[in-house]
């Protein structure tokens, strides 16, 4: 179809919320919204309601994916993780000089772990989405790229939004580890570093909804263990709501991931106030310190909330970088 923007996507969580930007903000003839789910993992039901959505779940229907791909103006890879869109792109390279990346991190880092045909497609790219400048260097450096970089925070997740929520009234000091039950949160290095405070006025919060469940048995066992009825496993999925009013209540978060990660909520977290630690070595940390937003370096861990200055730094920078106005005039850059 002609001048057609093509989305390809997963069945995830962050592309409910982006397909109602596009059809509130942008005219929505011009975009098809392609779900691929081979491997028909669970599907949030907000992607299960969208109207005309393209569903490639058997493969055999990879040929109407070529079709599309080949018959589309601009085509957005939203994340780049799934092999039969990898090989699909691979031996049509004519495709790539159109392809407008959006890099999640999961889909890039570690190259040594990425196979030698998705290490060619990265190459080839032509344009490169993400608002974290470090992990455009990073492809560059690790695989040879050489096409354009775009800004853009590309999900409304990102985005500084207005939050009523109740502060808390008693003066524990609660503290959030990770984001996930997967696996680069790294749990048990945070809550071994956190054990020399169990005998403190502190909970630890860890939410453990999604992930192996192996690895949640792991993390509740060793919380347990050292912190007693101070450690709360947050096992149960919460809707948005419930979990900003969580959210509300955390003073101090640690996101002790290796690479760029848990952006939407690090965002949020620090247009509430809190104070919130990372590794010093990963792009998420230069970022932050580009735009003058206050983090606090992980193995440098301090039992205390963020003082008042800062803490109301962070949200009025926060609260005008991740502004939707600001979003919208990104995503009109590459869209139009």
């Amino acid at each position: 179809m002609k001048n057609t923007i093509l989305h390809v996507m997963m069945a995830e969580k962050f592309m409910p919320p982006f397909i109602d930007v596009i059809n509130k903000h942008f005219n929505r003839e011009k975009h098809q919204m392609v779900v691929i789910n081979i491997s028909n993992i669970e599907c949030p039901l907000a992607l299960k309601e969208q109207d005309d959505l393209i569903w490639i779940t058997k493969r055999y229907q990879l040929l109407k994916l070529s079709y599309l791909l080949n018959t589309s103006n601009k085509i957005i890879l939203h994340g780049l993780f799934l092999n039969s869109l990898i090989i699909t792109l691979f031996f049509q390279p004519w495709l790539l000089k159109k392809c407008y990346w959006v890099m999640w991190g999961g889909d890039f880092y570690f190259p040594k772990k990425q196979n030698w045909f998705k290490k060619r497609v990265i190459k080839r790219i032509r344009n490169f989405i993400t608002y974290i400048k470090g992990d455009f260097e990073l492809v560059k450096k690790w695989y040879g790229a050489e096409g354009e970089y775009h800004e853009c925070f590309m999900y409304p997740s990102n985005l500084y939004k207005e939050y009523n929520i109740t502060s808390k009234e008693d003066n524990t000091l609660n503290i959030q580890v990770g984001n996930s039950a997967i696996l680069s949160n790294n749990h048990i290095e945070v809550l071994e570093n956190l054990r020399k405070y169990k005998d403190e006025n502190i909970k630890i919060y860890v939410p453990l909804s999604y992930g192996p469940q192996g690895h949640v048995e792991s993390v509740i066992s060793k919380g347990k263990e050292i912190f007693g009825d101070k450690f709360i496993a947050l096992t149960d999925f919460m809707s948005f709501e419930k979990y900003l009013d969580f959210l509300g209540t955390i003073d101090v978060a640690i996101f002790a991931h290796k690479r760029q990660q848990a952006m939407g909520n690090i965002i949020t977290l620090l247009g509430l106030g809190k104070k919130i630690y990372i590794r010093n070595d990963i792009t998420t940390w230069q970022f932050f310190k580009d735009i003058n937003v206050k983090v606090y370096d992980f193995n440098n861990f301090e039992l205390a909330k963020i003082d008042s200055v800062k803490k109301k730094i962070n949200m009025d920078k926060v609260k005008s970088f991740f502004s939707e106005e600001i979003y919208l005039k990104q995503l009109q850059s590459f869209l139009n």
